[in-house]
């Protein structure tokens, strides 16, 4: 055995087994030390006892080791199980799931490897186990995530309608008439805060310190599609067509171009009131509404999103002074900088039609 190692290939296989190591296949290493040990003249036995290996794989290894030298060292790559459903299948359970559970006939909402594992079942005739579903999903694309709600009013019809005709039309309006595109919206900012998940031990709630005053800092807004301008009024009041119109006619005061306004339906911006303020405004505003249910629709939604999660949120504010000073300092640095609305609008193109990230 030693004239097989020694001293021809002693160099050749430690090489080997460094690139074993550096490559970290254990499997290898191993087996190449079962030679090498073999080669100082240590018994199969003892080699075997060593390396936790059973003695006939150590001659296994010293057979093919004198058969065909180095090239034993070398493994074929795995194929891996066959899968059990096929390409298609594969491509129709993916459509089946981005489709959810009710139209697959089940009655939640969300998808669980359970119920994953019952469908692969019904429509195929195969049989997982829910672990493997899990890895089989990621495989395909998916990944386990927070679901949202969704109005279940949402008008599809009039949700395309809004992207394919009516949102070029402004568009075009706005080319036309060198105007601003305003995207309006409502946010409150309640003084007992927000909370979210935060490391605690088992069994033991983690508790955050709250005023417990049910109050809250309104703002009305509007942003800028094509420059990321800012336009803000806070107020301790309850949102109304008073107020409204009042922020609008501000608005109008500090830019001499066209108003193209964009806004859902809350009743102070459709109320008799504010409708008279439009016909009025008709030469300086032209108003658009966005379809019923579509927050998603309307990019300041993600500036709103930025601003709590900069000003208010995991904060506690003792007093509403406090609150209110906090919210206008966050209002102020948006004011103040254009391009990071800019980047919400870029966003907002881009994802027309979905959630905010």
């Amino acid at each position: 055995m030693q004239t097989a190692l020694y001293p021809i290939n002693t160099q050749k296989i430690e090489a080997k087994l460094r690139q074993a190591y550096g490559s970290q296949n254990l499997r290898l290493v191993k087996r190449i030390s079962a030679l090498l040990q073999l080669g100082q003249g240590g018994s199969v036995a003892q080699v075997a006892e060593t390396l936790a290996l059973g003695e006939q794989t150590i001659r296994d290894y010293l057979h093919a080791f004198l058969k065909r030298g180095i090239a034993s060292f070398r493994y074929k790559a795995s194929q891996g199980r066959r899968s059990k459903l096929t390409p298609r299948q594969r491509q129709q359970l993916k459509s089946w799931i981005k489709a959810g559970p009710l139209k697959a006939g089940y009655e939640c909402g969300c998808w669980s490897a359970l119920m994953v594992q019952d469908l692969i079942a019904k429509r195929f005739n195969v049989s997982y186990h829910p672990h493997y579903v899990s890895t089989l999903l990621r495989n395909l694309g998916f990944s386990f995530q927070r679901a949202r709600f969704v109005a279940a009013h949402l008008n599809e019809a009039k949700r395309q309608e809004w992207m394919t005709h009516k949102w070029p039309e402004i568009l075009r309006l706005s080319a036309a008439k060198d105007a601003l595109i305003l995207f309006g919206d409502e946010a409150s900012f309640a003084q007992w805060g927000s909370l979210s998940y935060t490391w605690s031990l088992r069994g033991d709630q983690p508790t955050l310190p709250t005023s417990g005053k049910r109050k809250a800092y309104k703002v009305f807004g509007l942003i800028d599609y094509h420059s990321g301008q800012f336009f803000y009024q806070g107020q301790t009041g309850r949102f109304n067509s008073e107020g409204y119109t009042a922020f609008l006619t501000q608005v109008l005061q500090q830019t001499h171009k066209h108003i193209i306004l964009i806004q859902d339906g809350a009743r102070y911006h459709t109320s008799k009131a504010t409708k008279q303020f439009f016909d009025q405004q008709s030469a300086r505003l032209t108003p658009f509404q966005l379809p019923t249910y579509s927050p998603d629709f309307n990019p300041i939604e993600f500036l709103w999103k930025k601003l709590k999660k900069r000003s208010t949120h995991l904060r506690f504010f003792k007093q509403f002074d406090d609150l209110v000073q906090q919210v206008d300092e966050g209002l102020l640095y948006f004011s103040q900088t254009p391009n990071e609305i800019t980047v919400l609008m870029g966003k907002y193109c881009k994802t027309l039609g979905t959630q905010a990230a």
